[in-house]
């Protein structure tokens, strides 16, 4: 086990250099010169040797490589540079907005779970019942509905219409279902599926034949033996998924004026603030990564025949 979390650790580490060099490439490719960016963003039109006096400053002024090593040296201390629009620390800026990315996801998610587990379960115990129609119907309509559609039609309908909810931003808990439940239906169709498939093949496995035979009670054969190996991919998948909600969900956030790290990413974007973009690329990269890694460590805890090096 040792052995798989060092080899695991330092693929994840070769990962993250890699995507390093990439964020870091985004600054080299960027159509206008960032020292005269950072000059504008003050509303005045800066002169030649402003520009070259920032550029020093900056360390635009030396190679390619050198700058890569300082920047990265300073990332690796938690200093992502200073923002063009706002001036202040780009690590205090992401940091300030995650909370509220982070209320997003662990909301999403249960809503996710109390939805879709129970409808893949019962889809996979009565298949081609009318109880498993639906859900296949409603996974459907999960995977095929524009994210930024549902959004927006729950946000005409409950905010501006019915005023159950408020219209944008983060005002209390009553702002949270909308972007929520608009973040877990566009999953949860993926869930269910997951779900239901994993349920009918462990219902036809031996071990639940012989925990039938052996008298136990059907939910004691469906939640303690079926449904708990069932879920293991599942879990794989959900992990993964809250990595990437860590990064900021960046549609839904920016439909519902989410003060969280994807709507801080597109404002950045729009202002051509490079510092910024790269410190959400290396943060993102980084919250995915380390979900990966920790989703594999446990899954191998989890599935006794990966310990024991047998096929799952």
């Amino acid at each position: 086990m040792s052995k798989f979390i060092l080899q695991r650790l330092l693929q994840s580490a070769a990962l993250l250099l890699g995507i390093s060099l990439i964020a870091f490439g985004l600054m080299s490719l960027t159509s206008g010169d960032p020292a005269e960016i950072q000059l504008r963003s003050d509303g005045v039109r800066p002169s030649l040797e402003a520009i070259a006096a920032m550029r020093v400053e900056m360390g635009l002024d030396k190679p390619l490589y050198a700058q890569y090593g300082h920047w990265l040296w300073r990332a690796l201390h938690g200093d992502l540079g200073l923002s063009f629009g706002s001036g202040r620390p780009v690590t205090s800026e992401l940091l300030g907005r995650l909370p509220a990315t982070l209320l997003l996801t662990v909301c999403a998610i249960a809503l996710l779970l109390l939805t879709a587990l129970p409808i893949g379960v019962v889809s996979a115990l009565y298949p081609g019942s009318w109880i498993d129609r639906i859900g296949r119907t409603a996974a459907l309509l999960s995977v095929s509905m524009p994210g930024y559609w549902l959004g927006l039609l729950l946000l005409y309908y409950g905010a501006v219409k019915l005023k159950w909810f408020p219209v944008t931003g983060l005002d209390g808990i009553s702002s949270v279902p909308l972007p929520a439940f608009t973040l877990a239906f566009g999953m949860a169709g993926t869930y269910i599926r997951l779900i239901r498939a994993g349920m009918l093949d462990a219902l036809r496995q031996s071990y639940v034949r012989s925990a039938r035979a052996r008298g136990l009670r059907e939910a004691v054969v469906v939640g303690s033996h079926a449904l708990r190996n069932a879920l293991l991919p599942t879990a794989t998948l959900l992990g993964i998924h809250f990595g990437q909600l860590l990064g900021g969900a960046v549609v839904v956030e920016t439909i519902f004026a989410w003060p969280g790290l994807g709507k801080y990413a597109v404002d950045a974007i729009f202002s051509k603030d490079f510092i910024v973009i790269q410190g959400y690329v290396l943060l993102m990269a980084v919250s995915v990564v380390t979900a990966n890694l920790l989703t594999d460590i446990g899954y191998r805890l989890l599935d006794p025949r990966i310990r024991l090096g047998k096929p799952a």
